[in-house]
C-alpha cells in the first residue's frame, strides 16, 4: 500500500509537470526510509510483546515461590513451638532426676535441737523453711514447681538462695525461678532471672543461654536470641544444650528467609 502511494504521488507530480527528477528521487527516498521504519517498528513490537509474556511467566513463579515460603515459614514457627515444649518438659524431668539423685547421694544432716517456733509464725514459714537440709529444701520447691504452684515455688527457691547462697544446688534454684515466670509467659522477668543463672558459674550456663534465647524470641528480639544460642555453641560446645541450640538456630534461619 505504501509503494502504491508512492508510485502515485511520483505519477501525479510527472503528469503535472511540476517534478523534477531531482524530486522524484528525494521522493523514493523518503518512502523507502519510511518502508524500514515501519519494519523496525514491527519488530521492536514484537520484541516488546516477547518481553512482556517472559515478565509474565517470572512473575508466576515468584508467586509460586512467595507461597511455598509462606507455608514453609509457617511450618518453622509450629516446629519451634513444638520444640520449646519439649524442652520445658524435658528440663522439668531432668531437673527433678538430679534432685532425686542428689538427695539421694547426699545424706541427711544431723537436726540440731531447737526451740519449739510460735504457732503462728510457724504457719507463715513457707514449707521449704521447715525442712531439716538444703536438698530436701531445694526437693520441696522443685514439687512445688512440678504441681504448677509457681508462686510458692518461686517464694520457696529465693528462701532456699537466701540460706544457701553457695550450695551447689544454688545455679539450679536460680533457673528454675527462671523457668517459673516463662512458663507464666512472664519473658521479661524471666530473662531478669536467667541471666542470673550465669553469676553461678558454668553449672546451669548453658541452660540458662538457651532459655534466655527462647525469652528474647518471644519478645520478638530474633537478633539478640540468636547471639544467645551462638554462645551457647562458642562457649558450650559439649553441653546437652548446645545440640538444642543448634537445632533453634537451623530453625530460626528457615524462618527468617
Amino acid at each position: 500500500m505504501n509503494r502504491a502511494l508512492g508510485v502515485a504521488a511520483v505519477l501525479a507530480l510527472l503528469a503535472s509537470g511540476c517534478a523534477s527528477r531531482g524530486t522524484v528521487s528525494r521522493l523514493a527516498a523518503d518512502v523507502e526510509r519510511l518502508r524500514t521504519d515501519l519494519t523496525a517498528l514491527r519488530a521492536s513490537q514484537e520484541t516488546t510483546a516477547r518481553d512482556v509474556t517472559r515478565a509474565r511467566n517470572d512473575l508466576a513463579g515468584l508467586d509460586a515461590r512467595l507461597a511455598d515460603t509462606r507455608a514453609g515459614v509457617r511450618t518453622a514457627g509450629e516446629e519451634i513451638v513444638t520444640l520449646s515444649r519439649r524442652l520445658q518438659a524435658a528440663e522439668a524431668a531432668i531437673g527433678e532426676a538430679r534432685a532425686r539423685v542428689q538427695a539421694l547421694a547426699t545424706p541427711p544432716a544431723p537436726a540440731a535441737p531447737r526451740p519449739a517456733p510460735a504457732p503462728e509464725r510457724s504457719r507463715r514459714e513457707p514449707p521449704a523453711a521447715r525442712l531439716a537440709g538444703p536438698e530436701q529444701a531445694y526437693a520441696a520447691a522443685l514439687a512445688a514447681f512440678r504441681a504448677r504452684e509457681h508462686g510458692q515455688a518461686v517464694l520457696d527457691l529465693l528462701d532456699f538462695l537466701a540460706k544457701y547462697p553457695r550450695h551447689p544446688l544454688a545455679a539450679n534454684a536460680q533457673y528454675w525461678i527462671g523457668e517459673a515466670y516463662y512458663v507464666q509467659h512472664d519473658y521479661r522477668q524471666a530473662l531478669v532471672e536467667f541471666e542470673r543463672v550465669l553469676e553461678h558459674g558454668e553449672g546451669k550456663a548453658a541452660d540458662a543461654l538457651l532459655k534466655i534465647g527462647l525469652c528474647y524470641l518471644n519478645l520478638r528480639d530474633a537478633r539478640r536470641a540468636h547471639q544467645a544460642w551462638m554462645r551457647v555453641l562458642s562457649e558450650y560446645p559439649r553441653a546437652e544444650a548446645a545440640g538444642k541450640a543448634r537445632v533453634f538456630l537451623r530453625t530460626h534461619a528457615a524462618r527468617r528467609r
